[in-house]
């Protein structure tokens, strides 16, 4: 009986040294969590995207030209599925697909849309998806030939309804 007694103990005191190791580990993630998100400057409430914001903005200089614009992401299963509607709609203008993600895994839409669109991949793409804060794919914008944007949005359906004038 007295080792059963002994054992119990034992047990009862390992769990309250897990218990006490447990919460020193949990307050310590929240202070890491706070700080990253202090570096970082954001928060962890998600605000909705609107890409109507980024109309009336101008595209860069070196992507002046085109009338239509695709932001697509190889991990992104909605722009695998919109990739087509978007290169039949590019068929008849000037327009350009920028692919975010690995270029040597773009290979499949860039099968879709290089033969109608001038395709972006790689560092070049993540350069423009930043210089324009594009948050949500896929995004797709219509500019004038100023290269202003005219209208943008997440479904080229809503999108197809505007055409800027020429």
């Amino acid at each position: 009986m007295p080792f059963l007694i002994a054992a119990v103990v034992l047990v009862g005191m390992l769990c309250l040294f897990d218990l006490v190791l447990t919460l020193a580990v949990l307050r310590r993630l929240r202070e890491h969590t706070a700080e990253l998100q202090r570096l970082a400057g954001t928060s962890t409430t998600l605000m909705p995207y609107d890409p109507g914001v980024l109309v009336g903005r101008t595209l860069p200089q070196d992507m002046a030209g085109p009338r239509l614009v695709g932001f697509f992401d190889i991990s992104c299963d909605t722009c695998h599925e919109r990739a087509p509607q978007f290169a039949v709609e590019a068929k008849d203008q000037s327009a350009l697909a920028v692919i975010a993600g690995d270029a040597g895994e773009a290979g499949d839409l860039i099968d879709v849309l290089g033969g109608v669109a001038s395709v972006v991949t790689g560092d070049d793409a993540l350069r423009i998806v930043h210089a324009l804060g594009i948050q949500a794919f896929p995004t797709f914008l219509r500019a004038d030939q100023d290269g202003r944007i005219v209208a943008a949005d997440t479904d080229l359906d809503d999108l197809a309804a505007v055409v800027p004038a020429t």
